[in-house]
């Protein structure tokens, strides 16, 4: 679910939102972008802040993966399904593979706006859930949904900075505007499926899933010490 969504989310990316505001700018990423911060969440919360790095920067490298496959793709020669019409044919087969290879400043500025967030917002929730003795829903919800606002606000407003502001023309007011927006709408999706998360988290718990990976840090934190 991870994967999926920042390769869906990167993609959507390129779809805007008509909001019918001239100062208000959005893009369809907002759709699964939640669903990449609340993947990080839950592995904090059983794995640590440094897994969820390392899993985030793994993730990332599947992402350019595709992306390259996706600009292969692109430049085969033939025509998409929905080319095959009466007129204008070639510019609809032209748009799919353009949207599809994107440009490097798109993959760029997505990849420095995910990794970056994505230490944000795993350290963030770690230090919070420090905060907090009880472990419960209310210590998970409050870690996921503050690292969540803060983490999506630097994604979205890095992401709009590197490739709207130069590319795509938008203002400074549309990049601003777009982050904190972008940021409120994915706090909702985050807010809805929360207790999934939590579920999943104690599930996790009780089954004892990764028990061999805590074992290890464990130790090694011991001899450290040692």
């Amino acid at each position: 679910m991870f994967t999926i969504s920042v390769i869906c989310m990167n993609l959507f990316a390129n779809k805007s939102i008509n909001t019918g505001l001239d100062w208000l700018a959005l893009d369809c990423g907002i759709v699964l972008s939640w669903a990449s911060f609340l993947s990080m969440d839950i592995i904090v919360k059983r794995f640590g802040a440094k897994a969820s790095t390392k899993i985030s920067i793994f993730v990332l490298l599947i992402n350019l993966f595709i992306s390259f496959v996706f600009f292969i793709v692109a430049k085969i020669s033939g025509m998409w399904g929905e080319a095959f019409i009466e007129v204008g044919g070639d510019l609809v087969n032209n748009g799919l593979n353009n949207t599809l290879s994107s440009s490097w400043f798109v993959i760029l500025g997505s990849s420095v706006a995910f990794i970056t967030s994505a230490v944000i917002n795993n350290t963030l929730n770690m230090l919070i859930g420090k905060c907090f003795k009880k472990k419960n829903f209310y210590e998970f919800s409050l870690r996921t949904y503050l690292s969540t606002i803060i983490g999506q606000f630097v994604d979205n407003l890095i992401f709009a900075l590197i490739v709207s502001l130069n590319f795509f023309g938008w203002s400074i007011l549309q990049c601003v505007t777009c982050a904190i927006t972008g940021a409120m709408v994915e706090l909702l999706f985050e807010v809805i499926f929360s207790p999934l998360g939590y579920k999943v988290c104690n599930k996790w718990e009780k089954e004892e899933v990764g028990k061999e990976y805590l074992e290890y840090i464990k130790s090694k934190k011991l001899k450290i010490k040692n």
